[in-house]
């Protein structure tokens, strides 16, 4: 295991490396590694206690650390071409066999969605072994407190050091989780360099609910259903998970990057079927029958109570008109909600926004117009999907860019 080094040592003088990144988290480790096998002395530098603290949290504590069916189609930018050549460069199986060299055993849950079969502790652990394999040196605890510019590249200075550099790398991440650490450093960093910063906002993220309705689904609490969520031309179908504040669980936070505040989110309760059929097909068959009877067959049951004393669905079907078949349908397909909001940074995924791309090369992730000054990572205008998206974003840009420094 590499030794990192805290910030407790007395100021020291002027020192010089090759590569300064700012930021131990996935991108920065794999740029430093990167970059050090290429013979560069490359110094990362991290405000927090322990290196990629966000990889030790995702996934359940398992890290869902890549997806094998990654491609540009599963990224949102304010310019989608941008992320083409890195992942192109760094496909998911490139960092499947870094995984499979160092010994990591891992299992496949959804579709292509790659988890450790252990703990999360062993990406870390395998990117820090990299690091100090390619002769990088990672000092924790240790925030930046000033950068400039010099003729040769950039100052940077800590508490304990004045470090000259000719390459820095940003790869502090976005806002999301601030008790994680997060901050806008990375941002305050390209806008010293005049580089433009679009609108930022939670992504990857539970819905909030109003009061009203909040209060009718509290006893919903805890189930989860597979549903299809529509929000801003978009349609996910995973499962959905009712919560004592909301609406949680992957299909609501795939859903909430394209979700707009004061749009409304469409959920469809039972996805590939015909409900309207199913109920006239039932009413013929079983005139007695009720609503709740057919949507226990599909539902969990407190689900399928909530909805139907809610609106009111507790008369034999024979009863039912054909039209009152098709409405209760259009209830069950096209459940309309209008959410309060998200629950913001505090349990984002991902921060959406960020360091414009159109400022960056999408070759090695340089500044335009300023030499030696990278941008990696979820600072950057690039949002994957749930799944290991962004994990091999990370993956993807630090080795651009580790290969350019």
């Amino acid at each position: 295991m590499m030794r990192t080094h805290s910030s407790k040592r007395a100021y020291r003088g002027p020192m010089q490396v090759d590569v300064v990144i700012v930021g131990a988290g996935a991108a920065g480790l794999m740029c430093a590694a990167t970059a050090g096998y290429r013979g560069r002395r490359v110094l990362v530098l991290d405000h927090a206690r322990r290196a990629g603290q966000k990889i030790l949290m995702s996934g359940g504590g398992r890290c869902n650390f890549t997806n094998l069916n990654s491609t540009p189609n599963q990224f949102l930018s304010a310019n989608l071409r941008f992320c083409i050549s890195a992942l192109k460069r760094y496909p998911p199986q490139a960092f499947l066999e870094l995984v499979e060299r160092h010994g990591i055993e891992h299992v496949e849950k959804a579709a292509g969605q790659l988890f450790c079969a252990g703990k999360a502790k062993e990406i870390v652990d395998m990117l820090l072994t990299e690091c100090e394999w390619a002769g990088v040196e990672v000092r924790l605890k240790t925030p930046v407190e000033a950068i400039e510019a010099t003729d040769d590249g950039y100052r940077v200075t800590t508490h304990d050091d004045t470090i000259t550099t000719e390459s820095l790398v940003i790869a502090t991440g976005g806002l999301s989780i601030p008790t994680m650490g997060a901050t806008p450093f990375g941002y305050e960093v390209a806008r010293q360099f005049g580089i433009e910063i679009l609108p930022t906002r939670a992504g990857l993220v539970p819905f909030t609910l109003h009061p009203d309705l909040k209060e009718r689904l509290a006893p919903l609490a805890g189930i989860s259903v597979p549903v299809a969520a529509t929000a801003g031309g978009m349609r996910f179908e995973e499962p959905m998970l009712f919560t004592h504040r909301g609406l949680s669980g992957p299909a609501m936070l795939q859903i909430s990057s394209f979700w707009q505040p004061g749009e409304p989110l469409v959920i469809d309760l039972l996805p590939g079927r015909d409900a309207a059929a199913d109920l006239a097909e039932r009413r013929a068959d079983r005139p007695q029958g009720t609503v709740l009877q057919y949507l226990d067959e599909h539902l969990p049951r407190r689900l399928s109570r909530v909805l139907c004393d809610w609106h009111g669905w507790s008369r034999p079907l024979q009863e039912y008109s054909r039209e009152d078949l098709a409405a209760v349908a259009e209830r069950l397909h096209c459940w309309t909600v209008h959410p309060a909001g998200t629950e913001g940074y505090r349990t984002a995924e991902v921060t959406l926004g960020g360091v414009d791309t159109r400022a960056l090369s999408s070759q090695t992730m340089e500044a335009q117009g300023q030499p030696g000054l990278f941008f990696i990572g979820e600072v950057v205008d690039v949002t994957g999907h749930l799944g290991g998206h962004n994990f091999q974003w990370a993956w993807a840009s630090g080795v651009a860019a580790g290969q350019a420094v």
